[in-house]
Formats: structure tokens, C-alpha cells, sequence
């Protein structure tokens, strides 16, 4: 039977779609009133490691409802991170990924979050491992359970104009006769050929700020290539060279880290030479925190997306 919709009917279906249209929007209203939660990843480490970076983020989390997600991208760890943020109120959260490069897992961060097609749904009984900074990409890898929305930084430490200053601030303190001396800033270095060039370029761009502020014999960026064998060798094998020729005619090395936080294994690397450290990876200091602050307010002031179902 062929039913033809009357006047009234049509008058209801379009005061019912007003409806439906007034309720949508307020929805929207209602998340872009509601607070932005921010939640940061890191890479994590051991207490210390970590210790540094929860003590350096503390003045922001006054400021905003913020959690942090230790691992690399591992959806156990974001999952727990992104239900306290909803927990407490949060429909909108900026991810700030404290990482030295914008590449790293920036492609499985956005799987995980459903911002992209590619991480499996949650399953039933998620496992819940402790962090393994070898494990990287075996870590979990799923699609989180949520109804936030998200707004991702995609900018590295090694981007940062920030961290001019901070190497600056590390190279002063660490000198004292800057003509004889020779600088080595020192990164971790990804696997891939590209990305460490990538890498060098980035971080030499920051060293800049050091050659301007102080007249030292050389400021080198190095990256020591650390899960990687073969390129690993190659690197300890200039890094090394670095440091005895800085030692040459009463010269000295110098060396500043390129890392969140920390020496890493450097100090074996270059075990039996002189040089000085104070040890100290980026933070503590301001500028990792100027940096957070800026991508919150980039992130807070942009669109954020809701996750997917691919």
C-alpha cells in the first residue's frame, strides 16, 4: 500500500529533524565548553627517567586536567591515561607526544586513537604489560575505547625552538674556556637511513643557537643509531674520534645529550676518554616546559577529531 505523506506528516518530520539538529549542536556547544584535558606521551624509562618528566610536567598539570601515558604508543598505557582524563570530566584532549622526533610512532598513535584505519578493536581482556624500551613496536596495539575527541601534536623536541636555549643554558654551564673546546650534542638516532638525516639536520638547526652564543672549536650533532648494531658501530666509531680529537693541543669534549632525559649509554660508548657532562638529557629545564604549554595552546585553539570505526 502506497501511503502519501500529508501536510502534518511533513510539518512533524521537519520539526523532528529541528530537533534532532538543536540537540547536535548543543552537543557540540557542550564539548567545545567542556575543559581541554591534555595527555602527554613519553617514552619512560626508570623511576628517575621518569620522576623528571612527571616533576617537570607538574606546573601544567595546575593549569589543566593532564595524565601521561608512559611507553611507545602502547594502547594499554593510553587507555588507562585517556579514562582518568574522562573520568574526570574530559571530552576534548590534547595529546602533546614529548618525543625528540614528530615521526616517531606518529602514524600508530593515530591508529590507536581511531583518528586512522589500522589497530584492531579492543579486545575483551586487554593485557596490560609493564613498559620495555626495547619492545617498541611489539607493544600493544589496539583501538581505544572512548568517546573523547583528539587533537595530536606532530612536532618533535627536535623541532623545538625552545631547545636552543636549553643547549645553550648547557653548554655555559659545562664551560669555561669555550676556544678550546669542542661541543658534541648526541641523540639516539632512528634506524632508517632518510629519518636519521632527518634527525642530524633538525638537531644541528637547535646547535646553532650554541655556535652564535659562544666561540667553541667545533659544535657537532651526532646520533648513535643505539638499537641498531651495525649502524651503531659506525657512530661510536666517530663519536670516539670526536671526543680524542677535541683532546688534542689542551682542548677538551664537551658533551649535551639530545634526549628527553638523561645519559643514556653514553658514558660506555665513550668509556676511557676525557670529557666533560653534567649528564643531563633536556629536562629538567623551562624550555621542555615552554614547549608542552605551546602545543596545548596550538592544540587547544585547532579542531579535534573523533575517533572512527576503521
Amino acid at each position: 500500500m502506497i501511503r502519501y505523506l500529508t501536510r502534518r506528516d511533513s510539518l512533524f518530520a521537519l520539526t523532528a529533524a529541528g530537533v534532532f539538529a538543536v540537540a547536535a549542536g548543543l552537543a557540540r556547544a557542550a564539548d567545545l565548553d567542556s575543559p581541554v584535558g591534555v595527555l602527554v606521551m613519553a617514552h619512560g624509562g626508570g623511576a628517575k627517567w621518569n620522576g623528571e618528566v612527571e616533576e617537570m610536567l607538574a606546573p601544567v598539570g595546575r593549569d589543566y586536567p593532564l595524565e601521561i601515558a608512559f611507553g611507545m604508543a602502547d594502547s594499554a598505557s593510553l587507555q588507562d591515561a585517556v579514562s582518568r582524563l574522562e573520568a574526570r570530566g574530559v571530552r576534548r584532549i590534547a595529546v602533546v607526544r614529548l618525543f625528540i622526533s614528530g615521526e616517531s610512532w606518529l602514524e600508530r598513535t593515530r591508529q590507536i586513537l581511531g583518528l586512522r584505519p589500522g589497530a584492531p578493536p579492543r579486545p575483551v581482556a586487554p593485557t596490560h604489560r609493564g613498559h620495555d624500551p626495547h619492545q617498541g613496536h611489539g607493544m600493544d596495539l589496539w583501538r581505544l575505547h572512548t568517546t573523547a575527541t583528539f587533537a595530536l601534536s606532530t612536532e618533535g623536541l627536535a623541532d623545538a625552538r625552545e631547545m636552543g636555549a636549553v643547549l645553550v643554558e648547557r653548554a655555559r654551564a659545562l664551560s669555561n674556556a669555550p676556544r678550546r673546546e669542542s661541543v658534541l650534542i648526541l641523540g639516539h638516532g632512528p634506524g632508517d637511513d632518510g629519518e636519521n638525516q632527518r634527525w642530524l639536520a633538525r638537531i644541528d638547526a637547535r646547535a646553532e643557537a650554541v655556535r652564535a652564543a659562544l666561540p667553541f672549536r667545533r659544535v657537532n650533532v651526532e646520533t648513535l643509531r643505539e638499537d641498531w648494531p651495525e649502524k651503531r658501530a659506525a657512530a661510536e666509531g666517530r663519536i670516539r674520534a670526536f671526543v680524542e680529537e677535541a683532546n688534542l693541543d689542551g682542548g677538551r669534549a664537551i658533551i649535551i645529550p639530545y634526549r628527553v632525559a638523561g645519559f643514556g649509554p653514553y658514558a660506555s660508548v665513550m668509556e676511557g676518554l676525557s670529557y666533560i657532562s653534567d649528564g643531563k638529557g633536556l629536562i629538567p629545564s623551562s624550555g621542555v616546559e615552554q614547549w608542552v604549554r605551546r602545543q596545548i595552546e596550538e592544540l587547544r585553539t585547532g579542531p579535534f577529531h573523533a575517533p572512527g570505526g576503521g
